[in-house]
C-alpha cells in the first residue's frame, strides 16, 4: 500500500455573477451531475460524503468514497479538508475555490486542489499512478467546467 497524489491548479472568467456561480458550487446534487466519475454527494451539514465510480488504475479498480469538511464563506470561498472522523477512507481531497468580481464583469473563479488516494500497489510505481491520476483529474476539471458553463448558461 502506498498513498498518491494529483494536484490540480486551475481558474477562469465566467460570465455569471457570483452569486450564480455560488449557488451552482454549494448545490451538492448539481456538483454530482456536472462532474464525471462522481455518483452521489451526501451533505450532512458541513460533511460531504462524496461516491464515485471505479476507475481503474494500472490494473486495479478502485471506487473511491471520501467525506470533506466544507468551510463555506458566501460568495468568497470554499475550503474542503478531509474529515478527521473519516480516518478508514483511502481517499482525501484538500483544496479551495475562490470567488472575485472581475474587471470586466462577471466572476473569477480559481481552484486549487489535491487528492491522496493510499492504493494497493507499491510506491515504485508512483511515477506512473500519479500521471494516471492526474490524468484523471484534468478530464473530470475539463468536463466538470464544460458543464458548469452549460449549467450557468454560458455554453
Amino acid at each position: 500500500m502506498a498513498t498518491f497524489r494529483a494536484r490540480d491548479r486551475s481558474s477562469a472568467v465566467l460570465q455569471s455573477s457570483r452569486s450564480e456561480v455560488w449557488a451552482a458550487l454549494t448545490d451538492p446534487d448539481l456538483i454530482a451531475r456536472l462532474t464525471p466519475y462522481v455518483t452521489s454527494i451526501e451533505a450532512h451539514g458541513d460533511r460531504w460524503t462524496w461516491r464515485m465510480g471505479t476507475i481503474p488504475v494500472l490494473g486495479v479498480s478502485v471506487a473511491p468514497k471520501f467525506t470533506e469538511v466544507m468551510e463555506l464563506h458566501p460568495e468568497e470561498r470554499i475550503v474542503f479538508t478531509h474529515d478527521p472522523e473519516q480516518p478508514d477512507e483511502m481517499t482525501a481531497v484538500t483544496g479551495t475555490y475562490d470567488l472575485a468580481d472581475h474587471g470586466d464583469g462577471g466572476t473569477e473563479v480559481s481552484i486549487d486542489l489535491e487528492i491522496a488516494a493510499t492504493l494497493p500497489l507499491p510506491g515504485l510505481t508512483r511515477i506512473a499512478v500519479e500521471r494516471v491520476m492526474a490524468g484523471v483529474v484534468k478530464h473530470m476539471g475539463t468536463v466538470f467546467s464544460r458543464n458548469l458553463l452549460k449549467h450557468l448558461g454560458e455554453a
